[in-house]
C-alpha cells in the first residue's frame, strides 16, 4: 500500500492509530520474528494490513485482532480469501481468544506474536501476553516481537542502576528475555507520532532462581518502586522492619542505601525468598 492510499484511510486518535510506512522497519520486524513455515502467528492491531500481507506467505496461520470495524471491512475485502488468515473484530484486551478459537480449530494455539501495537495500551497487552509474576502465562509463546514506543522499549531492556530501570523492567524481565532490535523514527509513520519507536523481541523463559512466593515478590516490587527517590529500606518498611532489612541487604552484598532501581531481577528474587524465610521463622517463634 503506497503513501497516497495510506493517507486515504484516516487514522483515529481514539485508537492511537499511526500507519507504519517504512519498508526497513517492516523488514526488521519480520527478521526479528525468525519465522518458520510452521509458525502460527497472532497479530494485534493489523490496521491497514501492511504487516499482515508480508507475514501471510511466510507462516502456517495468522490470527489478527482488530478493534476498528471500518478497518476490518477493508482487511476482509483484501485478505478474507486467504486460507491461512483469520480476522477477529474486537478489543484484544477483552477477547477470550482460546474460547473464540474453539470454533476455528485450524487457528488454535498460535506460537508467536508479531505486531505493531497501540502504544496507549502497551502495558496491559504485555500483561495479557506474558502474564504476571504471580500468574505467568501457562502456555508461553516461543517469541513476541512488538513495535512499541522507544521509551517503553528502553525500560523493557534496562539494566539495574540505569534511569530507565523500573517496576516494568523487573516484572517483564522476570518472565522473558528482552532485546531491543531496531529503532524506528517517527517519520516512519503516517501521521508521524510525537515519539520514536522501537522493535523489541521478548522470549519467555523461567528465571533462576524462581520466586518461592511469587505474590510476595510482586508486592515487594510494587512497594520498592512506589517512591523511586527513596531508599529501598524505607519503601519496604511496611513489609519488614527497617533495621532487619538493612542487615539482610548487607548479607546479600546489596548496598543498604540502594534504591529499587539499583538491584537486578535475580537480586529481587533472592531478597523476596530471604524475606519469606525470615517471615516463616518469625511465625514459628510465635507458635
Amino acid at each position: 500500500m503506497n503513501l497516497r492510499k495510506l493517507q486515504e484511510i484516516k487514522p483515529r486518535k481514539s485508537f492511537a492509530q499511526h500507519w507504519l510506512k517504512s519498508e526497513q522497519a517492516l523488514l526488521e520486524i519480520i527478521r526479528a520474528a525468525e519465522l518458520l513455515k510452521g509458525d502460527r502467528i497472532l497479530e494485534i492491531g493489523p490496521g491497514t494490513g501492511i504487516l499482515t500481507r508480508r507475514l501471510l506467505p511466510l507462516v502456517e496461520t495468522l490470527v489478527a485482532v482488530e478493534i476498528d470495524s471500518d478497518l476490518c471491512v477493508g482487511l476482509t475485502k483484501e485478505l478474507g480469501g486467504k486460507q491461512n488468515f483469520l480476522l477477529l473484530q474486537g478489543d484484544f484486551l477483552s477477547l477470550n481468544l482460546p474460547s473464540l478459537l474453539t470454533s476455528f480449530p485450524a487457528f488454535k494455539k498460535h506460537n508467536k506474536v508479531v505486531a505493531n501495537i497501540p502504544y496507549n495500551i502497551t502495558g496491559p497487552i504485555l500483561e495479557k501476553l506474558l502474564g504476571t509474576i504471580s500468574v505467568p502465562n501457562p502456555e508461553p509463546y516461543n517469541s513476541i516481537v512488538l513495535l512499541v514506543q522507544k521509551e517503553v522499549a528502553q525500560r523493557l531492556v534496562a539494566k539495574p542502576g540505569s534511569r530507565t530501570f523500573g517496576a516494568l523492567s523487573v516484572r517483564v524481565q522476570y518472565l522473558a528475555n528482552c532485546e531491543l532490535i531496531y529503532t524506528v523514527p517517527a517519520k516512519a509513520f503516517y501521521p508521524p507520532p510525537k515519539v520514536d519507536s522501537a522493535v523489541v523481541r521478548l522470549v519467555p523463559y523461567q528465571i533462576e532462581p524462581q520466586a518461592e512466593n511469587a505474590q510476595q515478590l510482586e508486592t515487594l516490587v510494587k512497594l520498592g518502586f512506589g517512591a523511586k527517590r527513596k531508599m529501598l529500606r524505607n519503601n519496604l518498611q511496611s513489609f519488614v522492619e527497617r533495621d532487619r532489612l538493612t542487615h539482610l541487604l548487607k548479607q546479600l552484598n546489596i548496598n543498604p542505601q540502594a534504591r529499587a532501581e539499583d538491584i537486578g531481577v535475580s537480586q529481587w528474587v533472592t531478597l523476596s525468598n530471604q524475606l519469606g524465610a525470615i517471615k516463616s521463622e518469625e511465625a514459628r517463634s510465635q507458635e
